[in-house]
């Protein structure tokens, strides 16, 4: 196992709750959100430029469209940008007490969105599985605190975290269907070392994710064994992906939430250059 402190600041900014980092290779733009500040951030790595939108509601994600313009996981559902910016719903369907949290797309092109109760009570989040037409199916009812979710290079597999049960999972792709069983352990983290958050595959097929309370981003092989630590001046480390040319590297979103004290790059976008090779995301269907 290697550990490192080789990370830059991207973007000095201070986001209440940074979180989900998507390369947009059709833009060279990595997008991010700030859950709480309700805003959507765009960063050029190449030119330095940045851009904020804010959204109506909390945003739990945002992703590219393979037609263009941006989904959202928002608190009352999944809402469309259009490239002109115009905004219209995919799905609404507003639940008292509940937002939007952390999504992917996965390798057909679908959604994975995830929920999360703003209280945390046990088992009030889901995961469910959003086609571009628009079409839900619930894939997990009991989850609490919904997030990291990733794919295997070839797609067999699939990878996901419900925050509280500090576990890493791993679940088999049926590859007509999409859909996913077989739901096992891939690594749990210890107690002290923070708790898993979002998540990213790499072109290895190693897993890295972010640890809340851990200040840290850590990579496990696909066997589950901890194999390298990229250590961290915050201690609320929320998500990573892997962006810039080659996909080669590995962007950081932090928070300052429920910090009495937060430290001075609490908020901000990170990124570890050179840290590996990503995998090329895909673009949501819709």
């Amino acid at each position: 196992m290697t550990g490192t402190t080789s990370y830059e600041v991207a973007v000095r900014t201070e986001s209440v709750l940074g979180e989900g980092p998507t390369w947009d290779p059709a833009t060279g733009r990595l997008l991010w959100i700030d859950i709480l500040n309700s805003r959507v951030h765009t960063y050029d790595p190449a030119t330095g430029r940045r851009t904020l939108r804010r959204t109506e509601q909390h945003v739990g994600a945002v992703k590219p469209r393979a037609g263009g313009g941006l989904v959202l996981n928002l608190r009352d559902g999944i809402g469309l940008l259009d490239p002109d910016d115009t905004f219209r719903w995919l799905r609404h369907e507003p639940v008292p007490g509940r937002r939007g949290n952390d999504a992917a797309v996965a390798p057909d092109g679908t959604l994975w969105a995830g929920t999360m109760r703003y209280d945390e009570a046990t088992g009030g989040g889901t995961l469910t599985r959003v086609t571009g037409d628009g079409t839900a199916e619930t894939v997990l009812d009991d989850v609490t605190v919904s997030n990291g979710t990733g794919w295997s290079p070839d797609g067999r597999l699939m990878y996901y975290v419900d925050t509280p049960t500090r576990r890493i999972d791993v679940f088999d792709v049926d590859a007509a269907s999409g859909s996913v069983t077989g739901r096992r352990p891939l690594t749990v983290i210890e107690d002290g070392a923070g708790f898993p958050d979002g998540l990213t595959v790499d072109a290895e097929g190693c897993v890295w994710v972010a640890l809340w309370d851990g200040a840290a981003v850590r990579r496990y092989t696909p066997s589950g064994a901890l194999d390298r630590v990229v250590e961290l001046p915050v201690p609320r480390v929320t998500a990573c992906a892997f962006g810039g040319p080659g996909l080669s590297d590995l962007y950081v979103t932090t928070a300052r939430v429920g910090l009495a004290s937060p430290p001075p790059l609490a908020g901000s976008l990170l990124v570890v250059p050179d840290a590996g090779r990503g995998l090329a995301p895909p673009a949501f269907a819709g």
